[in-house]
């Protein structure tokens, strides 16, 4: 059977991250009480069906494993081959666990094959895996996920029969390999196909015919570029939900992307623009990242955001924007623009955004002066509002009402009037750390009536600066430290 047995490996559960190791199998010495089954030598057996054997450098598959054994960790060893004659014999097996050992194809040994129907979860990550001999997981039409992550699988080790006969798929991980296409003879019933960080330079419509049932496509750190993903590219993915394409060289918004798309994370490209049309289509849209691209504020257009009625994440962190965008939709709860060039702020662009509650603008060159009169007073639900890391001298008149908690760290604030926070009752924390306080740089009454407040950054200041807050507080806060 060649490398069924390797990929038949169940895990019920999230794949752990490399390196770590697998808490569902106790490990040696968790119990001085002497084992009253067979076990194999340094090996752990808490319960006649579960055998683990992690991290003990074994080279050699291990012997004594009882008959009955269900759970099966080997994982965090430098096994090179598998006995499968022996692998057969655990017929009752449901968990094959081989994560981080040095198997490669060239260990492969010939074997019966492995009793069909069994509901499988099958890892295989960090080995040497290059190749996935044909016809090894065709038997295998329970198998559910599979895990192949971290290995040396190229386009020639994989072909259009590898994964088609498993006919109850959900969740593939091919992520970390050398892969330059993507796999062809995907089936139906796939809901996950994780392929970052491989090579994959061009996506072709064909190859997804098949997998019209998929929900997440996971393309970041690839090579695709400006014309890797042509227009139309991802049409037989009607339920498409989230296309992830971080770090792929990116210069505009793929086009002609499923309608149905619920969320597109696009951050660490070159896109420089946005055009009226770009994001029309995508109506559905709740969750869009543009972080860390090349966006300026003339390039994008006033209507660009404008259709995304259930847009509710909008992050432009990272790009070149000096103003606000324009159009944005009222649905929105987070907008997130921090590390851009903004220098001003306008009652314009922020009207309407009636549902806002978390507002980012950190990290900009804001000054209080360029804050217009009136910008803040169409946030009527922004709770979390970050000015830290700006150009502010005191701290912004007529904030939000609901206001619960604001960050004003890392700015040039040297005074705090007794109407500073007039207008927020109901904020619950404040941040002043790093700005250039003194001891009696707080007016006394700058905290009457706000019996919420709980918690008051004012370490790294000038000076140590101690804080009185309302009588009615029935908690102190941390007032000149971190």
């Amino acid at each position: 059977m060649q490398l069924l047995f390797l990929l038949l490996l169940l895990w019920p559960g999230p794949p752990m991250a490399p390196g770590m190791e697998d808490t569902a199998f106790p490990h040696l010495g968790e119990s001085s009480q002497p084992l009253p089954r067979p076990c194999p030598p340094r090996c752990s057996c808490p319960r006649e069906d579960m055998v683990g054997c992690d991290g003990l450098d074994l080279r050699v598959f291990p012997d004594n494993i009882a008959r009955g054994a269900q759970h099966l960790s080997l994982q965090n060893n430098q096994l090179q081959e598998l006995p499968y004659n022996e692998l057969s014999r655990l017929r009752g097996l449901q968990t094959l666990n081989l994560h981080n050992n040095l198997i490669s194809s060239e260990g492969e040994q010939p074997g019966p094959r492995a009793a069909p129907g069994f509901q499988h979860v099958g890892t295989a990550r960090n080995n040497l895996i290059a190749k996935v001999p044909r016809g090894a997981l065709s038997r295998q039409t329970q198998l559910r996920e599979l895990y192949l992550q971290h290995n040396r699988l190229t386009d020639s080790g994989l072909d259009a029969t590898t994964f088609s006969k498993l006919r109850s798929l959900e969740y593939l991980d091919l992520s970390h390999n050398q892969l330059v296409e993507v796999p062809a003879g995907l089936p139906r019933t796939l809901a996950v196909l994780h392929l970052g960080r491989n090579r994959i330079r061009r996506v072709e419509e064909t190859r997804l015919q098949g997998a019209q049932g998929l929900r997440y496509l996971l393309l970041q750190h690839n090579q695709l570029g400006g014309t890797g993903l042509a227009p139309g590219a991802l049409r037989p993915l009607r339920r498409l939900h989230t296309l992830h394409l971080y770090g792929n060289g990116l210069d505009r918004v793929p086009q002609a992307l499923p309608r149905r798309l619920r969320a597109l994370v696009l951050p660490h490209n070159q896109v420089a623009m946005l055009g009226a049309r770009d994001l029309a289509a995508m109506r559905r849209l709740v969750e869009l990242n543009l972080a860390y691209n090349r966006l300026a504020s003339a390039r994008i257009h006033r209507r660009a955001f404008r259709r995304l009625r259930a847009l509710r994440s909008l992050d432009l962190a990272g790009n070149e924007l000096t103003r606000l965008p324009t159009g944005l939709p009222s649905s929105l709860l987070a907008l997130r623009l921090p590390r851009n060039q903004l220098r001003a702020l306008e009652p314009q662009p922020l009207a309407g955004l009636v549902q806002l509650q978390e507002l980012s603008l950190a990290y900009n060159r804001l000054r209080v002066g360029d804050i217009d009169l009136g910008t803040w007073h169409g946030l009527q639900a922004l709770k979390v509002l970050d000015l830290s890391h700006n150009e502010l001298s005191f701290v912004p008149p007529d904030l939000p009402e609901a206001l619960e908690e604001l960050h004003l760290q890392g700015n040039r604030i040297g005074h705090v009037g007794p109407q500073a926070f007039a207008s927020t009752p109901h904020l619950r924390a404040l941040f002043l750390r790093a700005n250039r306080l003194h001891v009696t740089s707080i007016a006394p009454e700058a905290f009457l009536g706000l019996p919420l407040l709980r918690v008051v950054d004012t370490s790294d200041n000038p000076e140590q600066v101690l804080v009185r807050l309302h009588p009615t507080a029935t908690r102190r806060p941390r007032a000149g430290g971190p």
